[in-house]
């Protein structure tokens, strides 16, 4: 498939040829899924850590004595029933990740793509290069491709002046194509690749 080329200034630059086995292919939500929670567990610090009764200081002494006294007995002040004791069955330091195959991450991003291209949503610009960094110029070359919502995803080094500048507008994310991934894709409304990460992109499904 072939599509338009678009400079910051929204002139037509030419047009593009994508792959169909990147770009072509029909979405699948459950491919989809699978890919996003694996990234968003993967994530997770997983440092949430309660107090049981063996991290707390209480005395052990007997309480009270057994019998007579028409309550429970108790031996340690560090049970969970009682104020300044441990939690019972709290959480724990521990890794959420879970494996995923690398053929399923892969058909994962293909899929993204090709989601966002089935959708009307996906951009290409010749280059994401402007003269200075300011937030106000580059602003306004966005609202002029229509830009509100957009992940923008260049070579391997992103001009620093362009990221600079975009990183104190609201909703617009700009990384390297090395950086792309299924989550950043899918949460933004349209997807921006430059010329050069489009042939990152191939050379890397090759």
């Amino acid at each position: 498939m072939e599509l338009e080329v678009k400079t910051l200034d929204g002139a037509v630059a030419g047009t593009v040829a994508l792959s169909d086995e990147i770009f072509g292919l029909e979405p699948r939500a459950d491919i989809l899924q699978r890919v996003v929670r694996w990234q968003l567990a993967k994530r997770q610090a997983g440092t949430h850590k309660a107090q049981g009764r063996s991290d707390v200081t209480r005395t052990g002494k007997k309480m009270y004595r057994q019998k007579g006294t028409g309550g429970a007995r108790h031996g340690n002040k560090a049970a969970p029933q009682f104020r300044g004791g441990g939690k019972a069955f709290g959480p724990v330091v521990h890794s959420h990740a879970f494996d995923l195959p690398k053929k399923v991450r892969a058909l994962g991003l293909k899929l993204a793509l090709s989601a966002k291209v089935k959708d009307a949503s996906l951009v290409i610009l010749s280059e994401a290069v402007i003269a200075d960094h300011k937030t106000k110029t580059l602003k306004g070359k966005l609202d002029t491709l229509g830009l509100t919502n957009a992940l923008i995803i260049d070579g391997a080094a992103p001009q620093d002046e362009f990221r600079l500048a975009a990183r104190a507008i609201p909703a617009i994310d700009v990384l390297p194509v090395q950086g792309i991934n299924v989550y950043d894709i899918l949460r933004r409304d349209t997807l921006v690749l430059t010329k050069a990460a489009v042939t990152a992109l191939e050379e890397r499904f090759k």
